[in-house]
């Protein structure tokens, strides 16, 4: 901290980051609408422009973070720092939270109401809305690939808490193979995710001539898992950072925040999984005969 500082407060210098990230930001997005739309002049499928502002995403969040993890290092994180960054954790895990009750909303209203699109005046919609999962759709069985992945995600959250208590108790080997597990076991659920869609894809569960009309079961679907699975992959590079710095010497039993907030992240991965799987999977995700 600098000399004659008398306040708990960290006052930071002026950074360029947030002007990058906002402008890497805006470039994403517009090169993304151009990828599947086009805009600008520029052609449909042109994704030059969203890897530009992708690049000064990543760009971003690793200096950022380097920053952060110097300023740590150089004991600028006070006590009243700390609390304002478990503060601030806490609040983007409860706005991710509230992301996908949104998902878990669309979902359930479709199920729980789906029989007020049958007052259509279009007989292929009242037919594909008189039963839940609509005519034509042919669901996946919970109990099979979304069961493993569960099984993984549940392990993962054994092998993550494994790690911080070994971090606490000052046991680094124990803290490294469990967070390396860890990454493992996420790595694992991603590629399961990926199979499972590519079969579901194949095989044409959702989108097939009888459901013609029922693409919301597999729109709501694949935005809710796969914004999880998104979620999962990040979680897996936060935790595979948390390792890597680990391994250089990083983290001490009174200051590793930086693993807390990461296992902190993962577990509300996992508890997002654990409503997932059982309300799209389980209860309002299988036909009254069986699921396919």
């Amino acid at each position: 901290m600098a000399q004659g500082v008398k306040h708990d407060y960290h006052l930071l210098s002026p950074s360029p980051w947030p002007l990058v990230a906002s402008v890497s930001a805006t470039v994403m997005a517009l090169g993304g609408v151009v990828w599947m739309k086009g805009l600008f002049g520029l052609p449909k499928h042109t994704s030059w422009l969203f890897f530009i502002g992708l690049a000064g995403v990543l760009y971003t969040m690793f200096g950022w973070w380097r920053d952060v993890v110097k300023e740590a290092n150089q004991g600028d994180h006070t006590p009243v720092v700390s609390l304002g960054l478990r503060y601030g954790m806490i609040l983007f895990i409860a706005s991710e939270v509230m992301f996908f009750v949104a998902w878990f909303w669309m979902f359930f209203e479709m199920a729980l109401f789906h029989q007020h699109r049958t007052l259509s005046s279009i007989e292929e919609v009242r037919t594909a809305w008189a039963t839940w999962p609509p005519h034509g759709v042919e669901t996946v069985s919970a109990w099979h690939l979304p069961l493993v992945n569960t099984l993984t995600l549940l392990l993962s959250g054994t092998t993550v808490t494994w790690a911080h208590h070994a971090l606490q108790q000052g046991d680094r080997k124990g803290a490294k193979l469990g967070l390396l597990l860890t990454v493992l076991l996420g790595v694992l659920f991603t590629a399961i995710q990926v199979f499972e869609y590519a079969h579901i894809l194949e095989h044409k569960y959702f989108f097939n001539t009888e459901a013609v009309n029922s693409g919301l079961y597999g729109s709501t679907f694949f935005m809710a898992t796969g914004f999880h699975g998104f979620h999962v992959l990040i979680g897996t590079i936060f935790l595979l950072v948390c390792l890597l710095r680990l391994m250089n010497g990083a983290f001490t039993p009174q200051k590793h925040f930086g693993f807390e907030a990461a296992a902190w992240y993962w577990h509300f991965v996992d508890v997002v999984w654990l409503f997932l799987f059982a309300f799209i999977y389980v209860v309002f995700g299988t036909h009254a005969g069986g699921a396919h």
